[in-house]
């Protein structure tokens, strides 16, 4: 429900008029943030500055770190897999298949985690059908609707924890997530340049796969 000269702007990859949705859930299958009204051609890590850069934005609690896809730059507090590696979990599936290097071994088990924000989209899509169609709103209210659905979506996972839904399968390269989990380290907050706030959190992503490749073999 776009019209005019904003029409371009929200025709996705796949050519379909769309939103961008930000969303980052926890290990019990509830939505922690969500940020919804984006252009759908927004690239990711412009709704994650967005998010950040809000006074009731996305916050990093203290002493973790978010899973985030590729789609995300690699950061201290934004944890992203290696790229031109083999990553999703069924390309691991079979005989055969086993990770041959610490990158790949780092990329499995980032997807084991990182695979639960799959699992709620799943869910969340099954259970509101609406947005498996464009329904005839103004755009603001298609926006609305998203956070209206989440809301729903958690009180039902909070007040009835027998809640079981048909999970629909997820095109694990369609979403943007991101996912916390604990960081051992107690980090000193360090005034940085993007090249080397990248360049640490590359290093640091480094010796986390080295470390579980060491443990493994």
């Amino acid at each position: 429900m776009v019209r005019g000269r904003d029409v371009s702007s929200y025709r996705n990859r796949h050519g379909k008029i769309s939103q961008n949705v930000l969303a980052a859930c926890n290990f019990d299958l509830e939505f922690m943030y969500v940020l919804s009204g984006w252009e759908g051609s927004a690239h990711d890590s412009k709704l994650l500055h967005d998010a950040l850069s809000r006074r009731n934005g996305l916050k990093v609690p203290q002493g973790k770190y978010f899973l985030v896809d590729c789609g995300f730059p690699n950061r201290r507090q934004f944890l992203a897999p290696f790229r031109g590696v083999r990553y999703h979990l069924q390309d691991f599936a079979g005989h055969g298949n086993d990770p041959q290097n610490e990158n790949e071994l780092f990329n499995l088990r980032h997807a084991s985690l990182r695979n639960v924000i799959e699992r709620i989209f799943g869910i969340f899509k099954s259970r509101f059908t609406i947005f498996k169609s464009a329904p005839p709103f103004p755009f603001k209210t298609q926006a609305e609707l998203v956070l209206a659905c989440v809301a729903l979506h958690n009180f039902l996972r909070k007040e009835c924890r027998s809640d079981e839904f048909p999970i629909e399968p997820v095109d694990e390269s369609s979403s943007s997530s991101v996912l916390p989990v604990n960081e051992e380290e107690n980090l000193e907050p360090i005034v940085q340049t993007q090249e080397q706030q990248r360049e640490n959190a590359n290093a640091w992503r480094a010796t986390i796969a080295l470390d579980m490749w060491r443990n493994a073999t």
